[in-house]
């Protein structure tokens, strides 16, 4: 009887239970729908109008294409997004290979190098670059004339944010090699050369097209590296910005903002497609594969990694440098005035609070959410309509750029006929919308370590009279643990480090630390605003500190049956 039992499917429920659960789900449901379809519904219905709200149809859309700005800002923001997406996956498959593929010493210390950009907002290497290139940089020299505002910086700045996002997909990619290719390769004596171009590039090519895919959409739809560092350089997000802020054209900002959307789309179902696509490339039989001692590929392992690593400290050390020069380049010496927010901004040290208030409810709100939701569509009785609705909802924000989906919160929740308008300008709408614009990749993290535990634990606490949320208390959230603290960080380096998502939903009260540095470098308060990001970076790294803390901690107490 017993065993009958644990054949049964993990996700059964009594006849109470069932509506109940269905019921929970259908509202958290609700809400993903609220925050994220019908804002975006509201953008595309305000495209439609003029300024006074009557409906045009597509006159907004001629307008802006007539005008010659489509082609000129689409155009720009396609070639730099192409011509980084080809530098930046090139090194991070060279960095990924260095790192999976020899021997080297301290290649965890190389690879947290590595990733350090990902801590930081993407205004960091914006001002950093101006610092080293400007008209007053101390390498100018080295552009032989060339202009660091606009292309070739938007091109640098974008490499340095985005290049831990290729590395990680990539390195992951690498690391599930079967060794059984590699002898066999040996055994026919195929060449270095060959080998590479026969096995670890097919072995990885799903990898290649989803970093490419991750990068193209991060540049194309990116505001804070072109802002500060674009010049009259016009791509499409700053358009958005243009049109909003400088002026006032809600309608056009709409527009480009549509427009923005698109391209984001279509390289996100791009993508998915290729993954649908994807095989297999690890077995039962699979062999881990093991590096063997070869100086020789070490020395070039270290060769490749060396361009990124020197690039990625530099442009950190250059903007640790500038926030403490008293004023540059006229005066070197080294001193705090830059951090003294007090004199530089209205509210002081406001906007770095309200950042860290920011950070910590959308860590607490968005983890909770994620897990809650996760949990509903894995773990209990769900219709297929249902569970099929809500995992579109969940993966749509990947596809939504922070502009568009902050003007949609504009439209959507700052409408007086809006029972929820209230919220707009104050904190609450902040977390919703950050919440929402980061809320796919730890929703995905969390289903794939609900999918790895076993449906029997469901199974057996059934037998022995358990309720399901007892079950979820005692077994399912213990398990869960390590992948909940992931989630956790994520959320809180995110909310950090936005700028896009919430450049338009901020308040007098609410001013965020990212904004604060946009607003710090606009009045030419270059050294303020490189203190503020420097803040921005330590704090993410305190958090990271921690997390890694808590993870050794967690690792040592409760998942002891993980070392068997």
């Amino acid at each position: 009887m017993f065993a009958a039992v644990l054949r049964r499917t993990p996700i059964q429920a009594t006849s109470w239970e069932r509506p109940l659960l269905r019921l929970c789900f259908g509202i958290t449901l609700s809400l993903l729908l609220l925050l994220l379809p019908a804002p975006l519904l509201s953008l595309l219905l305000r495209s439609l109008e003029n300024a006074q709200g009557e409906f045009v149809g597509l006159a907004n859309f001629i307008h802006y294409f007539n005008s010659g700005a489509l082609q000129r800002s689409l155009g720009n923001s396609l070639w730099v997004a192409t011509l980084s997406t080809l530098i930046v996956v090139s090194l991070a498959f060279a960095a990924a290979w260095a790192l999976t593929r020899t021997r080297l010493p301290m290649r965890g210390w190389l690879r947290a190098a590595l990733l350090l950009p990902i801590l930081a907002p993407s205004l960091l290497p914006a001002l950093s670059l101006i610092y080293l290139f400007g008209e007053q940089g101390v390498l100018k020299h080295w552009l032989a004339g060339h202009s660091i505002y606009g292309p070739l910086g938007i091109v640098m700045g974008s490499c340095f944010w985005t290049f831990p996002h290729a590395l990680m997909i990539l390195v992951t990619a690498l690391s599930q090699a079967d060794a059984r290719h590699y002898e066999a390769a040996e055994v026919l004596r195929a060449s270095t050369l060959r080998t590479f171009l026969c096995v670890t590039l097919p072995n990885a090519r799903y990898g290649l097209v989803s970093a490419a895919f991750v990068v193209f959409t991060l540049v194309f739809t990116d505001f804070g590296v072109p802002k500060v560092i674009g010049g009259s350089y016009d791509v499409l997000a700053t358009d958005i910005y243009k049109q909003v802020i400088g002026q006032q054209r809600f309608e056009m900002g709409a527009v480009v903002s549509v427009l923005l959307l698109l391209p984001a789309l279509l390289a996100f179902l791009a993508d998915r497609w290729v993954q649908r696509r994807q095989a297999a490339t690890i077995t039962a039989r699979a062999v881990p594969y093991q590096p063997k001692p070869n100086r020789l590929r070490d020395s070039w392992g270290a060769l490749l990694l060396s361009a990124p690593v020197l690039f990625i400290l530099g442009v950190i050390a250059m903007a640790v440098y500038a926030s403490l020069v008293q004023y540059w380049p006229y005066n070197l010496t080294l001193t705090l005035n830059s951090y003294q927010f007090d004199r530089l901004l209205g509210d002081g040290w406001g906007s770095y609070l309200n950042s860290l208030r920011l950070a910590a409810l959308t860590m607490l709100a968005g983890t909770a959410l994620c897990f809650v939701n996760a949990w509903f569509s894995q773990r209990t009785p769900q219709p297929g309509a249902l569970r099929g609705l809500f995992q579109l909802c969940s993966l749509l924000p990947l596809a939504v750029p922070g502009m568009t989906l902050g003007l949609g919160y504009i439209f959507f929740f700052n409408h007086p006929e809006n029972p929820l308008n209230g919220l707009y300008g104050g904190m609450t709408i902040l977390v919703l919308c950050t919440l929402v614009h980061f809320y796919s990749v730890p929703h995905l993290n969390l289903v794939t370590a609900f999918k790895q535990l076993d449906g029997e634990f469901e199974a057996v606490g059934e037998s022995l009279r358990a309720s399901r949320v007892q079950i979820l208390l005692r077994v399912t959230l213990p398990l869960s643990l390590p992948a909940l603290l992931d989630v956790a960080l994520y959320f809180f380096v995110n909310a950090m480090t936005t700028v896009s998502a919430v450049v338009f939903l901020y308040g007098p009260e609410t001013s965020l630390a990212a904004i604060s540095v946009l607003n710090l470098d606009d009045a030419g308060q270059t050294a303020g605003a490189a203190a503020m990001a420097v803040c921005i970076l330590l704090t993410c790294a305190a958090a990271k500190l921690l997390h890694g803390l808590l993870s050794a901690l967690l690792a040592r107490r409760q998942q002891h049956w993980r070392g068997r």
